[in-house]
């Protein structure tokens, strides 16, 4: 006996046939992508966070009031820090931002020549000095001598990226495997490169130094005499604080 099925139904079957079917195509897609996803993050944390050489800026900030021209001790320690941290590590001149038509824009024009006179004693030739002047867009902003050059930097980062939950998940296949989180290692690496003097060490050894002729002649002179090399330092025992274990 064959039983008729009524119009209504087999458009609702064929409906629902259609939704399933699309329901397991992106079920299939998603899976697809994390897996794809999780693939491409590596396991080593430098590699994921990886420390990089670029360009980059330092500068000082002079403020300069309406009354007072000219530098305090404190601004021209900074000024000539700058001076010669710029013959060890400077790319470019340096540029000098001088604000104009302000309301200390004399006192400024005086604490620059100041300016210009220590960073000529501490060896910045006149065409390492860049001049602009500017004015500040908000008048109630204090408006500042900026001095900054460019230099080799090493940078990392940056971090706080959570692209998964480190919470246990089915979805997240890393927790099972034992494999650290993606954001593992990136505040090490961050440090590290604010902490290195110069970017060039990250890249290749740096040449060694020469020997010291006078102390290595005074070493083979007393091998040569069948005579210890070491040096005594009388000095030594003065400097102990305790006497534990004589």
């Amino acid at each position: 006996m064959t039983t008729k099925i009524p119009v209504h139904c087999k458009r609702a079957l064929r409906i629902a046939g259609t939704l399933v079917g699309a329901a397991v195509a992106l079920s299939a897609c998603t899976h697809t992508d994390q897996v794809a996803t999780t693939a491409s993050v590596p396991d080593d944390y430098r590699l994921r966070h990886p420390i990089a050489i670029q360009e980059a800026e330092r500068s000082v900030v002079i403020f300069v009031g309406r009354a007072r021209g000219g530098l305090s001790a404190e601004q021209r320690a900074d000024v000539m820090g700058l001076a010669q941290t710029w013959l060890h590590e400077g790319t470019g001149a340096i540029i000098a931002d001088v604000p104009n038509g302000t309301p200390n824009a004399r006192p400024a024009a005086d604490a620059f020549r100041e300016v210009q006179a220590l960073l000529s004693a501490a060896g910045v030739p006149a065409r390492g000095i860049t001049v602009r002047h500017y004015h500040p867009e908000d008048p109630r902003q204090l408006a500042t001598i900026r001095l900054n050059y460019p230099k080799i930097s090493a940078v990392a980062g940056p971090c706080g990226l959570w692209p998964e939950d480190l919470g246990p998940s089915i979805k997240d296949k890393s927790y099972f495997e034992n494999k650290s989180y993606y954001n593992f290692g990136c505040a090490y690496q961050h440090n590290m490169a604010a902490m290195i003097d110069n970017p060039a060490d990250l890249v290749q050894p740096r040449p060694e130094t020469p020997a010291y002729t006078s102390r290595r002649t005074e070493g083979f002179d007393k091998y040569r005499k069948g005579n210890t090399t070491s040096t005594n330092y009388p000095e030594s025992d003065k400097a102990k604080l305790s006497d534990t274990g004589k």
